[in-house]
């Protein structure tokens, strides 16, 4: 189990946040931003918060500047985790919502993005994305994948990955600390086949780079180096 930090902190939900419009891609209801020109996309795959949260489309909009095509499925259906909810646990929650199914779900939209004449695709994952994305990263369904503060992933689910990964971790990170980081690391590191990119962030907890408060100077700081980090990575990889 994650632990509950990953359910710690969560935002206010709008649906009306962004520069980017709503429509299904994929079967699945998607925040869509950026120029449906570009050759680019990258898959941002959210939180168990879902594609609502604010911070998460403003990051959309900030990849789509970029000039990429970005979208954020709601793979929730419209039923993100609710912390307010006490009779509903993460536990009973995730039994609608696995990362099995959100990999399946996932794999709909790339086959989507393909068929608009996508020629490269990026994923990134939050926390529960993570897993999904990890998943994306064993085949050729994607050209590039950064995990951010990734939840429920384990050290088998490295020894597959074929395309280029980067882990963005929290020094503070309970689902997921430092140490097991670590491993993933090494066993990115006996792939040499394999680009790969560990960074760890120090002082900032499990979900910095999507729920942050945005008055708070040093928090919002770590959350965008952090999305340069992945910027970074799409820039090399996803051409």
């Amino acid at each position: 189990m994650a632990g509950t930090q990953c359910c710690e902190n969560p935002p206010a939900l709008s649906s009306s946040s962004g520069y980017g419009s709503v429509f299904e891609l994929g079967g699945l209801k998607t925040y869509v931003s950026g120029s449906s020109d570009s050759k680019k996309a990258i898959l941002l795959i959210s939180d168990i918060f879902g594609y609502e949260a604010p911070n998460l489309r403003k990051l959309a909009d900030k990849v789509a500047a970029e000039g990429y095509y970005v979208v954020v499925p709601d793979f929730f259906n419209g039923d993100p985790y609710n912390s307010e909810n006490k009779e509903r646990t993460i536990q009973v929650w995730l039994e609608s919502h696995g990362t099995d199914k959100g990999f399946e779900d996932a794999k709909q939209v790339i086959a989507a993005l393909k068929d608009k004449g996508i020629s490269a695709i990026g994923a990134a994952g939050f926390c529960w994305g993570g897993k999904v994305v990890v998943q994306l990263a064993t085949s050729a369904n994607i050209q590039a994948a950064v995990l951010l503060h990734p939840s429920f992933v384990s050290v088998d689910d490295f020894t597959e990955v074929k395309a280029p990964i980067a882990i963005l971790g929290a020094e503070l990170d309970r689902p997921t600390p430092p140490e097991l980081i670590m491993q993933f690391k090494e066993i990115l590191s006996s792939k040499p086949e394999v680009d790969s990119f560990v960074r760890m962030y120090p002082g900032v907890a499990h979900g910095w780079t999507v729920r942050y408060n945005v008055e708070d100077k040093k928090a919002v700081q770590s959350a965008e180096e952090a999305h340069q980090d992945m910027l970074n990575w799409f820039a090399k990889h996803v051409k």
